[in-house]
């Protein structure tokens, strides 16, 4: 005999669903508020407070030495946001694309795009530091070590991550087609050369 599912049942199941996700969810918010979710990604290195507002990197290859990658929150006037630091030493980025897509009221989207280098000189930046939550490309890292503790990489001096949080390194590392979402970008020197700074109506995206 098979039992029949009334409404009432379908219901009761759906709850029994929910709970679990709604006290995940709980969970998760409570763990921000007391400040464990930071203990285990630790504090974003650079020192401005972000906009949150997300922004593009493209590059037909990024090139660099001395590398290192942990979590990190990089705080916002009123948000909070998780987020994958990636820091190296000494990079070269050909035909560098940044750019970044504001709503304004009446005009409608507006983009403001930065590019600079080619294929034969590249843009260069010294301890380039970049909070990123979404990064693609082909990438080819030598002698990496991956679930290291994040307070024990050395690949950027002064970069590192909170104890016991999950991290990597490595000595080089190269990533051809680079597509990079991010909210934060640092430098100790960023040379740009060839470079063009444009602001147009309309959405123009690097990628």
């Amino acid at each position: 005999m098979r039992a029949r599912i009334t409404g009432r049942t379908r219901w009761r199941r759906l709850t029994v669903v929910m709970v679990p996700t709604l006290l995940a969810s709980a969970a998760l918010c409570t763990a921000m508020a007391r400040g464990a979710l930071a203990a285990s990604f630790g504090v974003s290195t650079n020192s401005f407070t972000v906009s949150g507002r997300t922004f593009e990197i493209g590059a037909s290859t990024l090139a660099g030495r001395g590398f290192v990658q942990f979590g990190v929150l990089d705080r916002g006037a009123h948000a909070t946001y998780p987020e994958a630091l990636s820091g190296i030493r000494s990079a070269d980025l050909y035909n560098l694309c940044q750019s970044v897509v504001q709503n304004v009221p009446i005009l409608g989207p507006v983009t403001m795009r930065l590019t600079s280098g080619s294929s034969r000189v590249p843009a260069h930046a010294d301890r380039l530091v970049a909070d990123s939550h979404d990064l693609r490309g082909d990438a080819l890292f030598r002698n990496i070590n991956i679930g290291q503790d994040a307070a024990t990489v050395r690949g950027v001096p002064g970069v590192r991550g909170a104890p016991g949080g999950f991290g990597e390194q490595a000595d080089t590392v190269r990533i051809d087609r680079l597509r990079q979402q991010t909210r934060s970008v640092s430098a100790a020197t960023f040379r740009l050369p060839g470079l063009h700074l444009s602001v147009r109506l309309g959405s123009h995206p690097c990628f």
